[in-house]
Parts: C-alpha cells; structure tokens; sequence
C-alpha cells in the first residue's frame, strides 16, 4: 500500500509467531494439531512469584514507574549479575525492557547507522536480521553448520569482521539449536575481538539457566573482562522463570549506551509492566528449586525426541547442549515424494508436509538462516511429545 513506510519493505513477519498462529487456526477448525513451534515452557509460572504480583496490585503499585525500570529491580538484576555471571553493574548501567525482543531492538536502534554490519551466527533467532534491518543497518549471517556444533569458529569470526562491523551477536545456549559455547570457545572468540576494538558484543543469555548434562554455562564478559565496556549482556525471566507473558527482560552494559536505550525506550514503550517488575523481583531474589526440577523435565523431553527423531527414515537429529530446542537435518528426506506425489525440495517444503498430513507444527531451517534443518521445542508435554515424534517417524516412513 502506498501510505506505508519503506522500512516495512525490508523485514518480514516472525516465522515461529507464523507457525504458531497457523496452528491455533487449524486448532479451532477442529483439526488434530500438534504444535512444536513455540518457544515456552509449559510449566506455569512459580507460585510465590504469581503472588508476588497480586500482593503488588493489592498495595497499589499501579503506576507509572521509571522508564529503565524500578530501582527494586534494577537492584535484582545487579545481584543477579554479580552472583550469577561475576559481572558487576551499577544501576545506571542496567535497563529493564518489555521482554529481551525490546531491549535487542533498543540497542540496535540506538547504535547502528545505515551500512553498519552486525554478525550474526546462523542458524539465528528470527528476529536478529529484521531487527538490523529496521535499524537500516546489515546483517552479515555466517554459517555455522553442523559438523560445527553450530557454532561459530575463530577463522569465521575473522574473516566476517570489517571496517564496518558494529555488533557481534552471541546467542548461548542458542534458539534455535541449543548449542552452547564453552569457556574456552568463548575464550577463543574473545582473543578475536581483543584484536579488534571497535566491534561490540551483544551476548543474549535468555536461556542461561537451561543447560543440561553438567555443562557449565558462561558469558563471554565474565571470562574475558576487557570485553566489558564493550559488551550488553541481555537476559530476562521468561524462560527459566517461566514468564514469557509478563514481558520482562533486561541488561548490562555501558552507561551512555543504557542512557540512550533509555532515551529510545522513553518514546516508544515507556516503562515495563509495573506488576510484571514486582513479580520479577521475587524471581530474581527469590527461591530457585523449580529449575533444577523443570531441567530435569527438559533434558528427559530432550532425550526422547533426539532418540525418536533419529529411527525416522531421512533425519538426523544432534543433541543439544541447552535451551529447549532440537534442530535436526532433513537432508536425507531431499528429493523424495509425499503419498500425494510432491517433491520435498527444501525444508520448508517437509514442515509443510509434516503439518498437512500428520497435524504436526515445527519450524523450517530457512527461518532461522541455516538449510536443510527444522527447529522443535520441546517445552511441552512428554504425551504430545511421544505422538508428535510418532508422527513425524510416520510421515518419513511414508516418503517416496
């Protein structure tokens, strides 16, 4: 439509929103849908946080707070950061934002100028090209495939970073294939960008908490403190808290580049959820038991689905470091041809086989930056999990 801005151009809608969306569709259509397409955990939010919320309405807490967050949460994401990561931040260095996605796009807006390069590893999370993109700056996905870990290695750092690169974004453990960078993976990335000081590091630890199999989970300020003031160390309690709803997410980092997220923020959103701030509190400082308890949840789910989905015919599935996500090959089922007589030519041609004829929802790997692949998460049910990969075997099986 001629009224709308170029901008609009240059991104497209979330596939993983899209999928989602598609799924609760057919849903009320009254099809059989299994959806593994969406990033949450299916465990509800901790009790003593949910009555930390209420006890906030029932004192009134009702109002507009500052803009970059309460001072009570600022607080508890400093403690957080200093007892969890080793990284000391005061409050004038630490932002609160409506979920991780804006304080991303915070930073970004507030940082990149047209022609500006941002790395990104790929597979990525959907939204990091599009968010460069709004900022008219350009993504530069490098590949990190899965022979790789799909991990980004030292040569490939290297050889990306040019006289234009602001931003290296670190996604550990990584939507969509919940590899996670060791200390001295990040170590080695580290020694990279020590020899380059003009480009900034964007770590996203959402999902910090969700690692498995005694993997012990850093962050590249903490192993490498020359890193520090140039580096925004964003995370939030959506994931390992389960919150995803209540929309908080938060970082550390510089104080000029928080006051001009701050700026920014102040003309778009102004301040988060004041109820979802003192719930978030009582996350942060509060008990901490369940996790252990819902990893244990997670990893099971982990384990079933990486063992089913490698005895379907065409598919091989990694097993993952942390998060809640497989990403498996679909290279094996290139070529063939559905009972209908379709040729699966690409990985989106499979995801939508898969949901046509078995009610199944994933993600396609064009997504997320990185082909033949599909990303599951398998932040649901054990049953639905257990029929959702007898499903996906069937369909395999199926193929011509």
């Amino acid at each position: 439509m001629p009224f709308l801005a170029d901008r609009l151009s240059r991104i497209k809608p979330s596939a993983t929103l899209a999928i989602t969306k598609l799924a609760l569709e057919m849903k009320a259509a009254g099809r059989d849908v299994i959806s593994l397409s969406a990033g949450e955990p299916d465990f509800d939010t901790p009790e003593n946080i949910r009555e930390a919320a209420v006890a906030a309405i029932r004192r009134g807490d009702t109002r507009y707070t500052a803009v970059d967050g309460t001072p009570e949460l600022k607080r508890a994401v400093a403690a957080k950061f200093r007892r969890e990561n080793h990284l000391d931040y005061t409050p004038q260095q630490i932002i609160v934002g409506t979920g991780g996605k804006q304080v991303l796009f915070n930073a970004l807006l507030a940082t990149v100028n047209p022609g500006d390069e941002v790395i990104i590893p790929a597979p990525y999370w959907v939204s990091y090209p599009d968010i460069v993109l709004l900022a008219e700056g350009t993504p530069v996905a490098v590949q990190c495939p899965q022979n790789n870990g799909f991990k980004l290695r030292v040569e490939d750092l290297e050889q990306a970073i040019t006289r234009k690169t602001k931003w290296l974004i670190l996604n550990s453990p990584s939507n969509p294939t919940g590899a996670a960078y060791t200390e001295a993976e990040l170590r080695a990335l580290a020694d990279v960008l020590l020899r380059h000081p003009d480009v900034w590091v964007l770590a996203d630890d959402m999902y910090e908490h969700l690692v498995y199999d005694d993997f012990k989970f850093t962050t590249i300020a903490e192993i490498e403190p020359r890193l520090y003031p140039r580096t925004l160390t964003l995370n939030g309690v959506s994931k390992a808290y389960c919150m995803t709803g209540w929309r908080i997410g938060f970082a550390g980092g510089p104080a000029e580049l928080i006051r001009a997220m701050t700026t920014l923020q102040s003309q778009s959103t102004s301040n988060p959820s004041s109820i979802s701030q003192a719930a978030s509190v009582e996350a942060l400082n509060g008990p901490k038991d369940f996790i252990p308890k819902h990893n244990a949840s997670f990893k099971a789910r982990r384990d079933l689905v990486v063992e089913r989905l490698n005895r379907a015919p065409g598919l091989h599935c990694p097993r993952p470091e942390g998060a809640f996500y497989v990403y498996p090959s679909c290279a094996g089922t290139l070529g063939k041809r559905t009972p209908k007589g379709k040729v699966i030519g690409s990985d989106t041609d499979f995801v939508e086989y898969l949901l046509e004829a078995e009610g199944v929802a994933v993600v396609q790997g064009e997504a997320f930056g990185l082909s033949p692949h599909f990303r599951i998460s398998y932040a649901t049910s054990t049953e639905a999990l257990t029929e959702a990969c007898t499903r996906i075997q069937r369909a395999c099986a199926a193929l011509r």
